[in-house]
């Protein structure tokens, strides 16, 4: 791990293109409640086992709920052998962002006809 990026930092980042591969360690239906625009899930258990889906990545950060558990999968992240990139932890996490965020959720304005 190589640390941390502030949330200022990383919007700033985000906005000139320059974005990491956004690693949210979060569950799939936190993650489809909100999350960083363009970032991945890979829910913290499962992270051991999917290490090498971003090992190629030059640049990783981790995000979770609040910064702490993403400083671990950092730590896992950049002790795999194959990692050559830098890899930084979210400080505070998404309760420190205050951008925008994703949902993969469906607005209920958007739900379908019922059928009767």
């Amino acid at each position: 791990m190589d640390g941390e990026i502030e949330p200022e930092t990383l919007r700033e980042a985000m906005a000139d293109g320059a974005s990491p591969l956004l690693l949210d360690i979060r569950s799939a239906d936190a993650f489809a409640r909100g999350h960083l625009p363009g970032s991945e899930n890979v829910p913290f258990p499962e992270l051991p086992h999917r290490i090498e889906d971003v090992a190629d990545a030059d640049h990783v950060v981790t995000v979770c709920p609040h910064g702490q558990a993403s400083v671990k999968a950092a730590r896992i992240v950049g002790a795999y052998q194959d990692f050559d990139g830098e890899v930084l932890s979210l400080a505070g996490g998404l309760e420190a962002w205050d951008g925008p965020l994703e949902t993969d959720e469906q607005p209920a304005d958007d739900a379908p006809d019922a059928p009767f």
